[in-house]
């Protein structure tokens, strides 16, 4: 991903939120000054251009170590807390709301499915990451789970919790930073409350 196509994605998202309607590719190329060939060419068609800016706005949440960086309980707790951190500020900016009405909308479509591109680069994108982590952590015998889907289902569930969809339906609950981080850590507790393996007795028990 180069700056200059990051500014187009960019200027991509401020319209979803300014316009809220579905993105055109002329509109795109009007909002970053650059031309409908240009896009094309980047992105390949309205779809590519669509899944490039969801992937884009997911990037903004950092990845968890697998491995010797998550070795020890408290480590891997304070990766996954990032990891929710990141998540509720994208999941709360204007923008993700923006972009998630929009899906919504178009959840389905002949045309265009927005709604399954933002699942598939959304939470979907999201499993794909974080499920390495946990699944490292309970072979480091840190967690311990059947499956990693559910597991993942959960931390999901705690994080987000209903602010979604509050968010979607208009609430305008104030979630600043430190609310974020207050959630996320209560997210991460919660977690390994559910999952955490007992330091006093082994993982198999």
């Amino acid at each position: 991903m180069t700056e200059r196509q990051g500014a187009v994605l960019d200027a991509a998202l401020r319209l979803l939120v300014e316009a809220r309607r579905p993105l055109t590719m002329t509109a795109v190329a009007r909002a970053a000054s650059c031309s409908k060939e240009t896009l094309y060419k980047w992105f390949g068609d309205r779809d590519g251009l669509l899944t490039a800016t969801v992937q884009w706005q997911a990037s903004k949440v950092r990845g968890v170590p697998v491995g010797a960086e998550a070795a020890s309980r408290e480590r891997l707790a304070a990766h996954l807390t990032q990891f929710a951190r990141d998540w509720l500020t994208v999941l709360s900016s204007p923008t993700s709301v923006a972009l998630n009405r929009l899906a919504i909308a178009e959840a389905g479509s002949k045309t265009a499915d927005l709604g399954a591109i933002v699942l598939h680069n959304g939470p979907f994108a999201m499993a794909r990451r974080l499920k390495p982590a946990l699944e490292a952590g309970r072979a480091a015998g840190l967690v311990r789970f059947d499956d990693a889907d559910d597991a993942f289902r959960s931390f999901f569930g705690l994080v987000v919790r209903d602010v979604q969809i509050r968010l979607l339906l208009g609430d305008r609950q104030a979630l600043d930073r430190d609310a974020v981080a207050r959630d996320a850590e209560r997210a991460t507790h919660q977690f390994f409350t559910l999952y955490g393996v007992d330091e006093e007795r082994p993982a198999t028990a």
